[in-house]
């Protein structure tokens, strides 16, 4: 006698189910993956346990790819006429597409990140592994552009503070000497003024001694030996 045809119902024990969705999944993976490499199909399988844990399969081809050709072709077949009759419903749809493609979005940043990385396959993570390898490669010519440009940057502004300094300097230098020789341009006339202010200043008394007059106001007052007075007058007279 042969085996009865088996009605299908939810597993009520929690244990059970579990178990058996568990043997189905994999089976259900192995199907898809075999008839994707005996067809040379494009497969994308997609399954949400109860607990909401997802479990997917896709071919060569990514996920994203298959469910934006999915998409177009669905847009494709959708007929006209139901787009202008049924305007909000289309909306809804594009809507829960749109979602889809956020959330699909949000879980392909989490793997960047590292997280939620059991549902994966080992050609997942593969693939996961050469994105973070080809990003992180390009962040580093990046910032190896950048450290560059910056110490260039950095070497330029050190020459042209070197050139101005040396700009300087050399202004410096310049004025000192044009004030030691107008100092030295002036010595003569300084000293001459220097002898007629003490000729003016001092008058010789009759017993030798030497009485200072009282200077003008504003002039200093120099005091000189009545021996210098004297011989500079002598060489005067003479």
């Amino acid at each position: 006698m042969g085996r009865g045809r088996v009605t299908l119902k939810r597993i009520e024990n929690k244990i059970n189910r579990q178990v058996t969705f568990s043997k189905r999944r994999s089976g259900l993976l192995k199907k898809a993956h075999e008839i994707s490499v005996l067809c040379d199909a494009d497969v994308a399988l997609i399954v949400f346990s109860t607990k909401g844990k997802l479990c997917e399969y896709s071919t060569n081809s990514s996920m994203e790819q298959i469910l934006e050709r999915y998409e177009r072709y669905s847009y494709a077949e959708t007929p006209h006429s139901a787009t202008h009759n049924e305007p909000h419903g289309n909306w809804s749809m594009e809507h829960a597409k749109l979602q889809a493609r956020i959330d699909q979005l949000h879980k392909s940043q989490r793997h960047l990140k590292g997280e939620e990385l059991d549902s994966l396959s080992l050609k997942e993570l593969q693939n996961l592994e050469q994105k973070l390898d080809t990003a992180l490669r390009n962040v580093r010519l990046k910032k190896n552009h950048v450290m560059l440009e910056s110490i260039s940057e950095l070497q330029k502004k050190e020459k042209d503070m070197q050139d101005e300094n040396n700009i300087l300097s050399k202004q410096i230098k310049e004025t000192e000497n044009e004030f030691e020789q107008q100092t030295n341009e002036m010595m003569p006339s300084l000293n001459l003024a220097i002898v007629n202010n003490c000729d003016t200043n001092y008058q010789a008394a009759d017993d030798g001694e030497v009485e200072e007059t009282c200077p003008r106001q504003g002039q200093p007052c120099t005091v000189m030996p009545p021996w210098m007075i004297q011989h500079m007058n002598k060489q005067t007279l003479s």
